[in-house]
């Protein structure tokens, strides 16, 4: 879907605190945590090697996905599952997923 302009989080924040009839950093202290483990500062929803299709709505995407044959992914993903080595789940993400870049580390 296309979603517009992104929105930063302390600018909803203010807003809901506005509109709520109260006033930010003097009624209602705003708090900044930074990213935790895995958070990420935008969400990517499909790369550019996956591409989409434009459907009926202008605001609408289909996404085009490759097939993948269940007799190889599915080992891979059971092996992914099992492991217990971040280090090694990192990587074995990164096989199969290329695309894949880790910011938590």
């Amino acid at each position: 879907m296309d979603m517009g302009e992104p929105v930063k989080i302390v600018d909803l924040a203010k807003d809901m605190i506005s509109l709520s009839g109260l006033e930010p950093d003097k009624d209602i202290k705003l708090e900044y945590t930074g990213l935790r483990p895995g958070e990420k500062l935008f969400e990517e929803l499909l790369t550019a090697e996956e591409g989409t299709v434009a459907t009926k709505n202008s605001k609408i995407f289909q996404a085009i996905l490759k097939d993948q044959d269940p007799a190889i992914l599915r080992p891979q993903l059971e092996k992914l599952i099992a492991c217990k080595d971040n280090n090694l789940c990192i990587t074995m993400l990164q096989e199969l997923i290329p695309t894949y870049n880790p910011n938590h580390f």
